[in-house]
């Protein structure tokens, strides 16, 4: 089996190689390409693109094009899988992305051969789960608001929250909105908080998890403390209806995607009083974030750090490899398998 590998500044040519050559037989072959710029902040634009499936003009690795006429399996992140590659090919049986999205595959065209496409919404789950615990504990408990005001030589004895009690997680209630790979994982380790754990997903009919409830949408929304949103949605799903359904003084958690939530419904619950407070770690425009977020004292704001860890990027490509082998040698059912109705 030949293996192709696309590394790039995020999960490097590097860890592409120590993942999956450790997974490799005699016989096997692995050639490793890089793309894109080498800096991460370099790359901002080209995900951009990316995401908006504008492939035209970004350049590919060389050499590229060549060593997939006779690849039997690529493993890839960010690179571009477009259409007149994946035609080049005339043995390739799967493309295994370690991305959560196939915004960069043009899965139409590898369907159409029958070609496999794998994704990984959960390779940065863990990463996700542990930064929303973050959130949730910096905006409830002032951590970001207390380390900046004593950097400024300010003692601070009141809170937005301060008048309404600062409550510990035991007294409170977590409504987790999506209930997948993260929203499992924050329901998990809030477990250990001793809070009254929520959970809405309309794809979800039962739940095996003892610890939380499962409900609907609105009774989480009119029940909970704290709504943190882990969904996949095509637009937003906390509009004016939503945030009007929330409990008075209720704290929003989004480290999800920025339209989930209507940014000027967002604006109107926050001005009305209705939230007490947020914690946002993704915006509609990035780098730059809408103005109106920096004039609310009880908003902490991160700037997309959720699945930033060396660990999300690391295990990407060892998950990919591990996950089509098991397949592969009949072991197991391939997760995260994007167009599998299609190839039925």
């Amino acid at each position: 089996m030949k293996i192709v590998c696309i590394g790039d500044a995020f999960i490097t040519s590097e860890m592409m190689e120590e993942g999956v050559r450790p997974y490799l037989s005699e016989g096997d072959s692995m050639e490793v390409f890089f793309f894109g710029e080498q800096d991460k902040v370099a790359m901002r634009d080209t995900i951009k693109s990316i995401e908006a499936r504008v492939f035209d003009g970004i350049p590919m690795p060389e050499g590229l094009y060549q060593a997939m006429e006779d690849a039997d399996l690529l493993i890839v992140h960010l690179c571009p899988i477009k259409r007149d590659l994946i035609e080049r090919t005339t043995r390739l049986k799967a493309i295994m992305t370690c991305r959560g999205g196939v915004e960069n595959i043009e899965v139409d065209a590898a369907t159409e051969r029958g070609i496999i496409v794998s994704n990984n919404p959960a390779h940065n789950a863990n990463a996700v789960a542990e930064f929303t615990i973050g959130m949730i504990l910096s905006e409830t408990r002032n951590i970001a608001r207390s380390n900046l005001a004593l950097r400024e030589g300010v003692w601070r004895n009141t809170y937005p929250n301060t008048a309404t009690t600062i409550k510990e997680m035991t007294d409170m209630t977590v409504g987790i909105i999506g209930f997948g790979s993260i929203g499992r994982l924050v329901a998990h380790k809030l477990s250990v908080f001793g809070c009254k754990i929520l959970v809405a997903d309309p794809f979800l009919k039962s739940c095996a998890e003892e610890y939380v409830e499962l409900t609907t949408m609105d009774d989480l929304l009119a029940r909970a403390d704290i709504v943190t949103l882990h969904a996949r949605s095509n637009g937003a799903i906390m509009t004016d209806r939503e945030f009007g359904l929330m409990k008075q003084n209720s704290y929003l958690i989004n480290s999800a995607r920025s339209y989930l939530v209507d940014p000027d419904a967002f604006r109107r619950a926050m001005d009305s009083g209705k939230l007490l407070g947020a914690a946002i770690d993704v915006f509609e425009t990035e780098p730059d974030i809408p103005e109106f977020y920096k004039a609310y004292d009880n908003i902490t704001l991160t700037n997309h750090l959720g699945g930033v860890t060396i660990n999300s990027f690391r295990d990407a490509p060892k998950f990919a490899i591990r996950n089509y082998l098991r397949y592969y040698r009949g072991e197991g059912e391939l997760a995260f398998w994007a167009n599998k109705q299609q190839l039925a």
